[in-house]
């Protein structure tokens, strides 16, 4: 997901995309420890996702308080 991409979004479309990335992260993480997975990047690309979301929700929420 590009960042053009998440800055379009409102705030609880970013909220509800974070909770299903985070679940996904979960979920793969607990893939991968069972049995290996075919591209383990995937899941630094889910994590950089996430990462993604969060800095957008928090850069909206100072900019609320100013």
């Amino acid at each position: 997901m590009k960042t053009a991409e998440i800055k379009e979004l409102s705030v609880k479309e970013i909220q509800e995309r974070l909770d299903v990335e985070s679940s996904n992260l979960v979920r793969m993480k607990l893939n991968h420890a069972v049995s290996p997975l075919d591209n383990p990047m995937k899941i630094r690309e889910l994590r950089k996702v996430v990462a993604q979301l969060k800095t957008e929700l928090r850069s909206r929420s100072l900019s609320e308080t100013k």
